[in-house]
Parts: structure tokens; sequence; C-alpha cells
């Protein structure tokens, strides 16, 4: 048996790569320096001579290494350790009752505002006076949705400081304004139209607020069925000829999945439900991530289950990619428009 050279490693290429998706995999000892670093580790890189590569810290300690104080591979990683932050920061704003600013926020967590305003918006995609803003938005939704709810009280509740500040945002939360959301979309305008593609019939919606709905389907009237049951008392729209060329950008996108598809969407979840959506956003055209991966990117690496319901919960297909979403073992799960039609997006995408 030929036994292979550091170089020929596959490991060897991810410390080359600082990979910090390959931490947790394995960690690499320098003999020069008697210590052992995870494959992230920002220190200059040994010679490829003199590395050695364990599975665990603990098997490198056996050998007589000793852990880096500068990437802590037997603890979390900086990365790690900026989102597990991040996510408390998350669960601070959806613990407050009152607007958090800034410098408050950060300074809870124990990060200075810059470096706090940095990694949360890499770490969950938006800024943490947008993160705020939609944790507003779940809660005044909520509050709407209870017929019995005083409308001050709810406003005042989901932490805006006055009626007049949360009416001049109203549509951009709501899409609508209150009374027509907790009627059920009456009298709010959502227009639609259905085009068809290789994957079958598709019908994309839109409030003022942008993109509401992409859904996937064999039947056309099924799929404005199921638009009617979410938007009970609506005025339901059909297109015009510039929402027709709308259309045919969604469905030129099914079809060549690297074009791009940039939309203002309309997006109603819950807190978490945005983070994941938020993080879906951005897994390239041709890649895939497991429930596991997208669980860690958000600063969550236990909530896997929640990630798949998160993903389950989406209606905006194709613009919310859940169909990049892979189970551990890289084989397909359920897909709210049928695991075939996952399989062939990502097929579309693996080809272009």
């Amino acid at each position: 048996m030929i036994e292979m050279s550091t170089e020929q490693d596959p490991r060897w290429r991810s410390v080359l790569a600082r990979d910090a998706e390959a931490d947790g995999g394995f960690v690499y000892a320098v003999k020069t320096t008697g210590v052992y670093c995870r494959p992230s580790c920002p220190s200059r890189r040994a010679k490829a001579a003199n590395v050695a590569f364990y599975d665990t810290p603990a098997q490198a300690e056996a050998a007589g290494f000793r852990p880096c104080l500068r990437c802590n591979p037997k603890g979390p990683s900086a990365a790690e350790a900026n989102a597990a932050l991040v996510a408390e920061a998350c669960r601070i704003i959806e613990a407050s009752d009152e607007t958090l600013k800034l410098d408050g926020l950060a300074g809870r967590i124990g990060m200075s505002p810059f470096h706090f305003h940095r990694q949360f918006k890499a770490i969950t995609g938006v800024t943490p006076k947008q993160w705020v803003a939609a944790h507003r938005a779940r809660k005044i939704r909520a509050e709407l949705a209870d017929p019995s709810a005083n409308l001050a009280g709810a406003i005042y509740g989901a932490g805006f400081n006055s009626n007049s500040r949360f009416y001049e945002t109203s549509n951009e939360v709501l899409g609508m304004t209150p009374t027509a959301f907790r009627n059920g979309g009456d009298r709010a305008e959502i227009r639609f139209a259905l085009g068809e593609s290789s994957l079958g019939a598709i019908l994309v919606a839109r409030s003022e607020k942008g993109i509401c709905a992409i859904a996937l389907g064999e039947d056309p009237e099924a799929l404005i069925r199921d638009l009617q049951d979410r938007f009970p008392k609506a005025e339901l729209i059909g297109a015009d000829a510039e929402f027709e060329a709308l259309v045919a950008r969604v469905v030129g996108f099914v079809e060549a999945p690297r074009i791009g598809l940039d939309l203002p969407l309309d997006i109603r979840g819950t807190a978490f439900q945005e983070r994941v959506w938020q993080a879906l956003r951005r897994i390239p055209a041709g890649e895939t991530l497991s429930y596991a991966e997208v669980a860690r990117r958000i600063g969550e690496p236990k909530a896997v289950r929640a990630v798949a319901q998160a993903c389950a919960a989406n209606r905006i297909a194709v613009a919310i990619p859940c169909h990049r979403v892979v189970r551990n073992d890289g084989a397909l799960s359920g897909y709210r428009w049928g695991v075939e039609r996952k399989r062939a997006l990502l097929d579309k995408e693996a080809r272009a």
C-alpha cells in the first residue's frame, strides 16, 4: 500500500484554503512548533513536510501536541463564537418590548458597535436594524391576527414609539394597511399571473411590498385556489403586460438559473424563519448545503429540525432557494412543490 503524502491529502487543501467548513472534521499538528490547529487557523502556514493530521484534538494531544492559542481548536472557533453572540443578540431582540439601539445591543453581548454590525450582517444577511424591523413586523402580525386585540396596544407592544410612526411604514411592514391585514387582506391588491415552465405551471403573485408567492404545480387552478386561501379577502388582480414580463423573468430563471433573480420580496414569517430564508438566498446556484450546515451558519447548530420546518414553510419558490438544502448524506428530502421538481432544479443548476 502506497502511503499518501501530505500534499496529496485532501485535508491539506482545506488547510491551505483555511476552510472553516472543515473545522470539526480534523485538526492538523505542526511538528516544529508542537502545536495543533483547526483547518481555518489564520496563523502562518507550516511546510507540508512538518504537518500531521489527527481526527480529534484528543488524538493530537495524546501525540504530545498542545492546542493553538490563536484558533482555539478545543473550543468554539472565532466564527462559531461570533455566530453564538449574534444568536444571543437575536434572542435579546425577540425578548425585548422596546426598540433596541445598535450601541446598547452591541454592549449587551460585549462587542463594539462596528464589529457587532459587521458580524451580524455577515451571519444573518441583514443589519441589526433590519432584524429589529422584521421582529416588530412578526409581532404586529401576530397581534393583528387576534380580532379581539386592541390596535393601539398592538402597535406599542411591537416596539413602535407612536401610532404615526407605525402607519408611515405599515405598507412596508404588512404589505397592506393594518385594517386590511386584520381582515384577511380585505381590499388589498395582489396581482398575480400564471406561466408555464419545464417544471409545470408557475404562479407569481405580488403585493404592494414585493413578490409574496411563487408556486409550482401541475394544476394552475389549484395554485390560484391556494393563493385565494392565503388572502381570502384580498382583491386578486389578473396580469397586465408589465406583470406578464415579470412572470417571464421568473420562468427564465427557472430554465437558466445562472442569470440570477433579483426581485423585491414580501417575506412573511417568524424572525427565525426569516433568518433561515436569508441564509438560503446566499447559497450560490449550483451549490447545496445540508440542514445542519444552514443551522450552523445562522448560529443555531442544534436547530436542524427548525431549519427544515422553515424551509417547508417557504412559499416563494426559486427566489428563496430552499431546493438547495439537502440531507447530510446528500439525499433529497421533502419539497413543497415535489421532490422531482427539486431534483430538476438542482440538475439545471449543476449543468449551468
